[in-house]
């Protein structure tokens, strides 16, 4: 039975293995299920799924950040923001916090007001069409301390890259302080 993977996009993708030009293997993720498919997974490897959907194989990443930090973030987006469509990405000492690009609820108003019956279906499928950007991150600087520092993507052209704002602390504190931005007019005033 081939290795196979269902994304947030409701897609389905199977593991392919190929060869380098110097000879060694290589894996990659393809919708087709045709070809060199693989049937066990690579030792150390594992399937990762980024905010868009993209579906890889990596290696096993080393677990820095807690299952409780990320449920920290993730109830504190609920409880802060006013979110509904976000992903939260977590690769060795950072948590992002993507937004997404497109208003699902704004697109589906105006397919509304265009006389289409069939809204929940619809609504259904922007959501899964929705594209993500990375907007609000949290590094952990002091792993024994449990201590992080915040960064917001600027995009000012001169700049386009990520900018520290506020001072270090807790997870928790950090999440209150600075969630509550995203999606607000008030997140470029941050720095």
């Amino acid at each position: 039975m081939p290795i196979k993977y269902d994304s947030r996009k409701r897609q389905t993708y199977y593991l392919h293995q190929g060869t380098t030009k110097t000879g060694k293997s290589k894996y990659f993720f393809s919708m087709k299920n045709e070809g060199n498919l693989v049937e066990t997974m690579p030792d150390g490897y594992e399937i990762y799924e980024n905010p868009n959907s993209q579906v890889f194989l990596r290696r096993v990443q080393p677990k820095i950040i807690s299952d409780e930090e990320r449920a920290t973030l993730e109830l504190g987006i609920k409880e802060f923001s006013n979110l509904l469509d976000y992903q939260i990405d977590i690769k060795k000492e950072i948590i992002t916090v993507y937004t997404a690009d497109q208003d699902a609820n704004l697109l589906s108003d105006m397919l509304h007001l265009s006389g289409r019956n069939d809204l929940t279906e619809a609504k259904t499928k922007l959501r899964l069409s929705i594209s993500y950007s990375p907007m609000l991150r949290f590094i952990l600087i002091d792993e024994n301390r449990r201590i992080f520092m915040t960064q917001r993507y600027c995009f000012l052209g001169r700049i386009d890259d990520w900018i520290k704002i506020g001072n270090q602390g807790n997870l928790q504190e950090l999440v209150e302080n600075y969630v509550r931005h995203l999606g607000q007019e008030s997140f470029f005033d941050l720095h």
